[in-house]
């Protein structure tokens, strides 16, 4: 567990005000969101079959939760990390075609997460999957996707500081497109964090592009399941985040593999054993649409706009006691 308590932290707004900005928010967000890239609302499962392989892996370390159920005694049930790998398998499972996509509202249980102002064992975001052709899985489409998600969010801005004009944190009018290596290049001797803060606090906004595969110097960047995003065509949407003096990471996205793309990068997380998933199986057989996609903390979206210092204050979960009190301590409102 780790605290960050930033110096004179003031609320600007109490808990009932703080709640009904967050119906505002989210509720504006995801209306605006989903017009942008032309995506429709679908509902989701909050948990699959572990044997369809659709869960999300992570960074390979991390236990979902699972059960088992009366009516199908021998199926592992798990709690979703993500929705990453279930979008894909539903816009071809409803029909969708070029150009169309699909949000959702997905909430997730991530166990092992280590505790900070940022970070709790409940996640929710929206994630969001769009089919596109194979001759889209280019930089360019990429980094058009991540302007156009990026112009939501400043226009959110906008809307919450109309509605909230005391509360509103203000964010960079542009961002920018930097590479891990870039980064090791420049700051060989800091760690990955120190890096994005330090990339971050330079320019106020930046997408950190190709994250999974090591680096020159033989690391990783950061971790990435092999069989979703193509490492070489996917990044985080950081933000500079003044009242905590660090980066806040809003958004992990990419386009997703193709056949090549999941059979490198499986050797690579020595996971080939994942090709006897039917998932993995629909990949190698072509039988998927070629999508890019993502998730977007909603949480973390409530906190960068409304300029708070813990994600605690705009969700429901579970803390230690001994961190609801220095919270309280310091005017942070737990809910």
């Amino acid at each position: 567990m780790h605290l960050t308590i930033p110096q004179d932290y003031d609320p600007k707004l109490d808990v009932k005000q703080t709640q009904a900005a967050i119906r505002y928010i989210r509720e504006t967000f995801q209306d605006e969101f989903g017009k942008e890239l032309h995506l429709q609302r679908l509902s989701a499962p909050m948990f699959v079959e572990k044997s369809t392989g659709l869960n999300d892996n992570l960074n390979g370390v991390e236990t979902p939760v699972s059960f088992t159920m009366a009516d199908l005694p021998d199926e592992r049930i798990e709690i979703v990390h993500s929705l990453a790998k279930w979008k894909r398998v539903a816009l071809k499972r409803y029909g969708f075609g070029l150009h169309e996509g699909l949000y959702t509202n997905m909430n997730a249980i991530r166990k092992d997460e280590d505790l900070d102002n940022f970070h709790s064992i409940y996640v929710d975001q929206w994630d969001w999957e769009k089919v596109i052709g194979q001759d889209e899985r280019t930089p360019e489409t990429l980094e058009a996707t991540v302007r156009t998600i990026f112009k939501v969010i400043k226009h959110m801005e906008h809307e919450v500081w109309y509605k909230y004009p005391e509360a509103v944190h203000h964010l960079p009018d542009d961002i920018h497109f930097v590479t891990t290596q870039a980064l090791e290049d420049r700051w060989p001797d800091k760690t990955p964090e120190e890096r994005e803060d330090a990339i971050t606090k330079e320019l106020g906004c930046v997408f950190l592009m190709q994250i999974g595969w090591p680096l020159k110097s033989g690391k990783r960047h950061d971790g990435r399941a092999p069989d979703y995003d193509d490492w070489t065509l996917n990044g985080d949407i950081l933000f500079w985040y003044e009242p905590l003096q660090r980066a806040m990471e809003i958004s992990s996205m990419g386009i997703r593999v193709d056949k090549a793309a999941m059979l490198a990068q499986l050797k690579q997380a020595h996971a080939e054993d994942r090709l006897a998933l039917p998932y993995h199986q629909m990949i190698i057989n072509e039988q998927l649409p070629y999508t890019i996609g993502g998730g977007i903390g909603q949480s973390r979206l409530c906190m960068l706009l409304l300029g708070k210092a813990h994600v605690g204050e705009v969700q429901a979960s579970v803390w230690p006691e001994d961190m609801i009190a220095e919270c309280a301590a310091h005017d942070i409102h737990i809910l």
